[in-house]
């Protein structure tokens, strides 16, 4: 199928750096500097900047949005598209029969933490960043992963079953953290979206009475084996996590297998965690979690496998996937960015995606400030933001459908975790009330968002090839 111009356009839009055709509705940014090499925006009760609706610019034209170290964020220009041109500048070609992937979407992460620096904002400073996000005006994310009960970025420890012996969760219940503040939150985001929002579940860990350490922290499996009492307890659990947000509207896209299991398998780990090796992951999804799940009210919703750093893949892809009885309840492999420079993208992701093209590639966690070198909270920093940009690219130039960030807000600390594991994030709450700080981390999700997802729904991409490094070979619909 040939590619008409204002396709061409469309690609052109996503990859200018420049990025995004916007309404007559975009404001600027109104730069703070705090000693990094670049600013954050401020917003407030009354003004934040904005993106503005997305638009396509007239045939034969783009729309481009230059941001930059500088403190350029999102400013517009216009040009004239020339094809089959020798003269100087950025150089496209595309190739519209040689299709790779369809992208589902971007998105963050309502932690507990999230929703309490959210709602510690006025209302009216809230609405401001729940449009950001969630908007046709902002950058339109349309994934959202929930934690399943407690993490590190919650205040306390908790799971939705802490008596112990309740194989029938018969006490089973949402926190308070749940009804009282992610919920709504999911509720205004949705209200807000032109698109239905793509709920994801993570759990961390299992209740302690259901684990072989007896804790919700540290080195620690569940009990028995797949296709015993604790696992199908713990495949149980998911249901009536769905049971429970269905009864609020709420309907999960997607659910994976348990946030890193890897960690459950480290010795003195700080935090929640749950181990499996991938045999035991197998095994559950084959025995438990995946007939529980197609037995539900349900069965239509995707289960992920992994979770975890993509440095784990092909291998824990091989182990789960080649064996057919746990491979037919399984729809894609879930990855987070940690480690990601120790092995090239195309051994992980690559492979695994050759190995097994009926299963989709998601990433579902990202953040900055969490390397022991390179610790915390650094506003403004626009080195941080290029590695979002450049994760983001690299992933999707390797098959992958969608990208999410790590917490949707944070203070200014990084926190609140209870185990004080900061990170950065791409909004935080200022130390004024009422302060909303958008990191230019933000800015990469924006152009690459907007217009694949937001503008034109299940895009994809095709091969293109140009005169500058780090192009992003994206979209055609």
């Amino acid at each position: 199928m040939g590619l008409s111009l204002p396709s061409l356009v469309l690609l052109l839009v996503c990859y200018l750096n420049v990025e995004e055709t916007f309404g007559s509705g975009s404001s600027k940014c109104i730069a703070r500097k705090f000693g990094h090499d670049s600013v954050v925006c401020e917003c407030n009760s009354t003004y934040c900047d904005s993106v503005g609706s997305v638009t396509l610019p007239p045939v034969g034209h783009f729309s481009s949005y230059l941001s930059s170290m500088s403190g350029s964020r999102l400013e517009a220009g216009q040009g004239q598209v020339q094809v089959n041109s020798t003269a100087e500048g950025l150089r496209l070609t595309i190739v519209p029969h040689q299709k790779y992937q369809k992208i589902k979407g971007f998105g963050g992460a309502m932690t507990d933490a999230a929703a309490i620096n959210i709602l510690s904002l006025s209302s009216a400073a809230q609405d401001q960043l729940l449009r950001q996000y969630f908007s046709a005006e902002g950058i339109g994310y349309t994934v959202v992963r929930v934690p399943m009960a407690s993490c590190d970025f919650s205040t306390r420890l908790y799971t939705y079953a802490d008596t112990p012996g309740d194989y029938n969760l018969d006490g089973f219940k949402l926190a308070p953290e749940d009804v009282n503040m992610k919920i709504p939150l999911l509720q205004r985001a949705q209200a807000l979206s032109p698109l239905p929002l793509s709920l994801m579940a993570s759990a961390w860990s299992a209740p302690a009475w259901m684990k072989t350490n007896g804790a919700l922290v540290g080195k620690g499996s569940l009990k028995g084996q797949p296709g015993g009492r604790e696992h199908k307890t713990w495949a149980h659990y998911y249901i009536r996590f769905l049971e429970e947000y269905a009864k609020y509207n709420l309907t999960f896209w997607a659910l994976t297998t348990g946030n890193e299991p890897s960690a459950g398998m480290m010795t003195n780990y700080s935090f929640q965690a749950l181990g499996f090796t991938p045999r035991e992951q197998r095994d559950w999804v084959s025995l438990d979690l995946g007939p529980a799940v197609h037995a539900s009210a349900f069965p239509h919703t995707h289960v992920l496998i992994l979770d975890d750093n993509r440095l784990l893949l092909p291998y824990w892809a091989k182990i789960v996937l080649s064996d057919v009885h746990a491979g037919r309840y399984v729809h894609g492999v879930a990855v987070h960015w940690y480690m990601d420079s120790f092995v090239p993208a195309e051994m992980t992701l690559g492979v695994t995606h050759h190995l097994y093209p009926e299963y989709y590639l998601f990433g579902t966690e990202a953040c900055a400030g969490w390397n022991p070198l390179d610790r915390g909270v650094k506003l403004g920093s626009w080195r941080r933001a290029e590695q979002y940009a450049h994760d983001i690219i690299e992933d999707l130039n390797h098959y992958v459908v969608g990208w999410t960030d790590w917490n949707l807000a944070l203070d200014h600390i990084g926190g609140p975790n209870w185990v004080k594991n900061y990170v950065d994030s791409t909004c935080h709450r200022g130390r004024t009330a009422g302060r909303l700080l958008q990191a230019a981390d933000v800015l990469q999700h924006g152009p690459l968002q907007q217009v694949p997802v937001g503008g034109v729904p299940e895009s994809g991409r095709v091969l293109q090839s140009g005169n500058r490094p780090g192009l992003l070979r994206l979209h055609q619909a």
